[in-house]
């Protein structure tokens, strides 16, 4: 088979990938790696420089790093040389040069074996990251994506023969701190595309191609406006859509840097940080007395909460502080050796993954237990515990629907039909939010892969 009569769709995403084809009648979502339609967004590159992509990057990344102690070594930034003469100068001895290195911080890892980069497609829209350091080479971001680009489309290649484009997804807002951050991502994004070999680029809105997949699937549905939220792991995005028989017009789009990924370190930073340690004190002894001060939990929790970099906690500068506290005794003995667990056996990735399985658990019950052996810790937490926890971002959630109906000249009467998608969407208080403006016109439709579907369609109704 060939691509002239199929539709093809790649949604790259911030946390997960998916690809799919359409031939006129049936969508088929591509496998990816290992039987899953829906792989990991995730790049390792190892000392050779080989590269790993989704969740063979992930494991490869956990291995490398269970049990491992960091050992950071000054970085030379650069060198300076001066004249050394040996006798005296009545003799006339051969002059020699003696370089001496200047070092840096101490920012070198050397034992690390390879480098992880997921979420890289939040950095697209910022101008400010050009290049980051892969042992000592300069990839450019553009680099680190096209891998997991590349191995969708030879997915793509083997499900249906030999693909030169398609339509590829993109957010309504990519994230970024000026007026170009959009342009500046889409051109990057185009350019990882065209690497891995995707020529026939069409950019399609994610939450519009949302639209188109739940509009096939539904021909009979009756409305004219059509409403989308879609709630992905790294934003939230909207649309607005008229419809005009088998056609639409587009009313207006928004989005904001909101997704399921901020809502997991939210329950990773209040769940389980004062179970780790945070608000206990620290005894040690000074010159000539003891000194008590709360421990310096501040200093570990950004390194906490992006589990691709935790390992870089076990290191002396952090873990003498946490041996210290289990030698000296108290109540929060118990805490501290989670949280040397936590280190020296890198299992914040678990600890995430267990995270999300909690948060799908509550969206389905009144109350769930995080259970993560591991630490020995169990939570118990209600389904209102958990909307209380996370109720600044649910406002931010409210507030960007009434801003897209406003940038739309519209009020919630006027929408006939409103659809949420994502898995973020999953959460009953979006859903919640969804039905206080828009009672008894709220419709789910495959919040994991409806993006990919609807990139497929368009991109078949297009040939």
């Amino acid at each position: 088979m060939s691509d002239v009569s199929l539709g093809i769709g790649i949604d790259f995403g911030t946390t997960n990938s998916a690809a799919a084809v359409f031939d006129g009648e049936a969508v088929t979502l591509v496998h990816l790696e290992h039987g899953e339609t829906i792989m990991p967004s995730a790049t390792y590159i190892d000392r050779e420089l080989q590269t790993l992509t989704g969740q063979g990057a992930i494991d490869r990344y956990i291995q490398d790093n269970t049990g491992r102690t960091v050992e950071l070594i000054p970085e030379v930034i650069g060198e300076t040389s001066q004249f050394v003469e040996h006798g005296d100068s009545e003799n006339l001895a051969p002059v020699e040069t003696v370089s001496q290195k200047i070092y840096g911080a101490s920012v070198i890892d050397s034992g690390l074996q390879g480098r992880l980069f997921r979420g890289t497609k939040r950095l697209l829209g910022d101008r400010r990251v050009r290049r980051l350091m892969v042992f000592d080479h300069p990839f450019r971001l553009v680099a680190l994506i096209t891998p997991i680009l590349l191995h969708v489309r030879q997915a793509l290649n083997e499900a249906v023969g030999p693909i030169g484009g398609g339509h590829l997804g993109h957010p309504v807002n990519f994230e970024g701190r000026d007026q170009f951050h959009n342009k500046t991502a889409l051109t990057r994004l185009a350019e990882a595309y065209k690497y891995a070999g995707v020529e026939d680029q069409r950019f399609y809105p994610e939450p519009i191609a949302a639209a188109v997949s739940f509009l096939n699937a539904n021909p009979g549905v009756v409305g004219e406006l059509l409403f989308t939220l879609d709630f992905g792991g790294g934003t939230l995005d909207f649309c607005v859509l008229r419809r005009r028989g088998l056609h639409f017009d587009v009313v207006t789009t928004h989005g904001i840097a909101l997704g399921g990924d901020h809502i997991d370190q939210r329950l990773f930073r209040e769940l389980l940080f004062p179970l780790l340690g945070k608000g206990e004190r620290w005894r040690r002894r000074g010159m000539d007395r003891e000194i008590e001060t709360l421990f310096p939990f501040e200093d570990y929790e950004d390194l906490l909460l992006n589990w691709a970099v935790t390992y870089t906690l076990n290191q002396n500068k952090y873990t003498t502080a946490v041996f210290d506290c289990i030698d000296q005794g108290g109540s929060g003995v118990q805490k501290f050796k989670r949280l040397r667990e936590l280190i020296s056996q890198n299992l914040s990735y678990v600890v995430f993954q267990t995270i999300k399985d909690f948060k799908a658990e509550l969206s389905v019950r009144s109350e769930a237990v995080l259970d993560i052996p591991e630490l020995d810790v169990e939570v118990h937490l209600t389904r209102g515990e958990f909307e209380t926890l996370i109720a600044d971002q649910l406002d931010l959630v409210d507030r960007a629907l009434n801003d897209t109906l406003e940038r739309a000249g519209l009020n919630a009467d006027a929408i006939d039909i409103v659809l949420c998608t994502g898995g973020s969407s999953l959460i009953p208080a979006v859903r919640k939010i969804l039905e206080n403006h828009f009672p008894d016109r709220v419709v789910e439709h495959d919040p994991f892969t409806s993006v990919a579907a609807g990139l497929a369609i368009a991109n078949f109704q297009s040939l």
